[in-house]
């Protein structure tokens, strides 16, 4: 089936249209409208400092070593930790393991963190990659600044009807533990018969899956919008179809560390070649695993194997830029530059820059879904879809430079194909004409939106979208903000 669109301008796709009239909660472009901090309903807190980390005896000598001056002063710290201009030194991970931590420095040219050692040295962590390579988890994983949480949920209700992906309610066992304006899990699992997967996958997993038989579950954090005797109303469409062969359950969402960010600092490794792919040792800037409601903005990053990997939910990174001038290895310089990996949910990254080349530049994997990554450049930005079942991930006005590693992915030939549906591109920028990505990308539910390509136009409902307006033109720039802005006004 191909739509008409016969009464369209040129500047507005048919998924949205002028203001969201085309576009349903049951479409097959997804809601993003609640990715980043606090779902995008308040900006990020502007907080008075409680402490110094000098108080705590760190020099910023660029000679002595501050480690533990850091662990102490988060360690007593109940809000924001200013650290003044200089270079801090530091020899392991600054862990942040509860609510409301804050390191703050000076501004990205004034306040240096520079490790002087690797991960592995002081942290051995060693595994394995899916060919059976041995490498350390430090390849795709961790950070020297590390804010790591818990998820504690607890199941409230069996749900105990079905529903289609899109709907917006569904009926409960038991009402009694949920109120309206509790923000709750909606979670979905399978019988390990690989049939949700399937579903994700909107029936198109692709050939090579055996490794992917590990995923049998899928959640939605989401507000209770209306409670009518057991019947539950939620404020987001499910991303997901509710089955009674299935598993389903809410849950409730309390992750134990909130509210605690990095800020206005640079992180500097010292300058060395790039040893190449699996056998980086951990020379990695930041991690946010299993933490929601917390951010990084106006951070630099220099010479790192990996800047930031992202295992939260709700979490917001806004002007981060990555430098290197290390040697590199046929033209990278680190292996994965920003990373929404494992169950990473409505996280938001906006307003950053790439300056050097890590083999994939931004990564989405391993049921990675409702994260925006928008408004960002680089000289040649590889978008890498990395397998593993992430869904519903938008990529949305972006400069891909020369355009010759937009669609360099990576992920093991076994963990299915490189994305599942809903993964959406809106304004992608490139020198060189973007092609599709071909057959092995994903399912057909994948939707391609003004993109600089000589692509021909497909608008199949159920098949192939690639819609070509021309960049300049289209209408909304911005679709998470117009999303945003609908749902905000109660549309």
């Amino acid at each position: 089936m191909t739509l008409d669109k016969s009464s369209l301008s040129k500047s507005h796709s048919e998924l949205w249209g002028d203001r969201g009239n085309l576009w349903s909660p049951h479409s097959r472009l997804p809601d993003f409208s609640c990715a980043g901090y606090r779902m995008g309903e308040r900006p990020l807190p502007e907080l008075a400092a409680h402490c110094c980390v000098t108080d705590f005896g760190a020099v910023g000598d660029g000679q002595t070593d501050c480690t533990e001056a850091f662990k102490s002063a988060i360690a007593a710290s109940e809000g924001v930790i200013q650290i003044p201009a200089g270079r801090y030194l530091i020899s392991d991970i600054l862990w942040i393991k509860k609510s409301g931590v804050v390191l703050r420095g000076a501004g990205i040219d004034q306040t240096i963190i520079q490790p002087t050692t690797k991960l592995e040295l002081v942290r051995p962590f060693s595994s394995a990659t899916t060919e059976g390579l041995v490498t350390s988890e430090y390849s795709w994983s961790g950070g020297f600044l590390w804010i790591l949480g818990e998820r504690k949920d607890r199941t409230l209700s069996e749900i105990c009807s079905s529903a289609l992906r899109g709907d917006q309610s569904f009926e409960v066992k038991d009402a009694s533990q949920l109120t309206v304006g509790q923000i709750i899990t909606v979670s979905q699992k399978d019988t390990n018969d690989g049939s949700l997967l399937n579903h994700l996958y909107a029936d198109d997993p692709g050939e090579g899956k055996s490794d992917l038989k590990t995923i049998n579950e899928a959640t939605l954090v989401t507000r209770i919008k209306a409670i009518d005797g057991n019947t539950v109303k939620i404020e987001r469409p499910l991303t997901f179809d509710l089955r009674e062969s299935w598993q389903s359950t809410v849950n409730s969402f309390e992750p134990t560390v909130t509210e605690s960010g990095i800020e206005h600092l640079s992180i500097e490794f010292p300058v060395e070649a790039y040893p190449g792919h699996f056998k980086e040792l951990g020379l990695n800037a930041i991690s946010i695993e299993a933490a929601s409601h917390c951010w990084i903005r106006n951070v630099d990053i220099r010479n790192s194997d990996s800047g930031i990997f992202l295992k939260s939910n709700f979490c917001t990174v806004e002007h981060v830029s990555l430098h290197s001038q290390r040697p590199d290895v046929e033209g990278d310089s680190g292996h994965h530059g920003i990373s929404f990996t494992t169950n990473a949910q409505d996280n938001l990254l906006q307003h950053f820059e790439f300056n050097s080349q890590f083999i994939h530049d931004i990564t989405v994997e391993n049921m990675a879904c409702g994260n925006v990554i928008k408004y960002g450049r680089g000289p040649d930005l590889s978008l890498d879809h990395h397998r593993f079942c992430p869904y519903n991930n938008l990529f949305s006005q972006i400069d891909c430079g020369r355009g010759k590693f937009i669609w360099r992915f990576g992920g093991g030939l076994l963990r299915g194909k490189h994305t599942a549906r809903g993964a959406s591109f809106w304004g992608i920028r490139s020198l060189k004409p973007i092609e599709h990505p071909g057959p092995e990308f994903g399912p057909s539910e994948v939707n391609f939106v003004a993109l600089d390509s000589k692509e021909p136009e497909s608008l199949q409902a159920d098949g192939l979208w690639w819609e070509p307006i021309p960049t300049e033109f289209l209408q909304p720039q911005d679709l998470h903000a117009a999303q945003l802005q609908r749902r905000l006004q109660g549309n």
